[in-house]
């Protein structure tokens, strides 16, 4: 059996309750995961929401849904990546409410280049506003974005994770990030 069967089995297992095959989803993918986090968090020193904060508050959201069912190695860390989107965002609408003046305002670029993390503040919040609507007009573009920026993996990490060129998921995201550096600058921040 591949390690992505297992894995499969694992988490429907764990979330049936099978304390064992929760562990062993966890020996087996923390690592990546805490990579992913790792990526997305750089440069945000002094924040409250660490690497592993955050791969167990996105692994409570893996194994609690109860619908979530990952039928493949792409679609668990497309899931992922969604859990970890949710997470962040839930953590910068947090420190926004807690921020005297936490209005949101217009973002004005959508990086190329994210080895400085994903910002834990209203640009997050209007980004995932943008975002949401991105996947309500094209599903696909906007999972490129969230492994992209989100998971922090790279164009080459995506290709294989979903079946594609590298050519095809550069201009997926190249798409994307007009799109989105659209909606950010004439739309109200959401």
């Amino acid at each position: 059996m591949s390690d992505v069967a297992e894995i499969t089995l694992w988490l429907d297992a764990a979330r049936g309750g099978d304390r064992a095959a929760m562990d062993q989803v966890l020996s087996t993918l923390y690592q990546e995961l805490h990579a992913m986090a790792r990526r997305q968090l750089a440069g945000q020193h002094g924040q409250t929401l660490d690497a592993t904060a955050l791969v167990h508050e996105a692994y409570l959201k893996l194994i609690g849904g109860q619908a979530a069912r990952f039928d493949d190695r792409a679609h668990f860390f497309a899931y992922a990546a969604s859990a970890m989107r949710s997470v962040v965002v839930d953590y910068a609408r947090q420190r926004l409410a807690r921020k005297r003046g936490g209005d949101l305002h217009r973002v004005t670029d959508l990086p190329e280049d994210l080895a400085g993390g994903v910002r834990l503040d209203e640009d997050t919040l209007a980004l995932d506003a943008a975002l949401t609507a991105l996947g309500r007009v094209d599903e696909r573009l906007a999972r490129v974005v969230e492994l992209r920026y989100f998971a922090g993996l790279s164009e080459l990490e995506i290709a294989a994770l979903m079946e594609r060129s590298e050519r095809s998921v550069r201009r997926d995201w190249q798409k994307a990030r007009m799109y989105l550096l659209a909606a950010l600058q004439d739309g109200p921040a959401a």
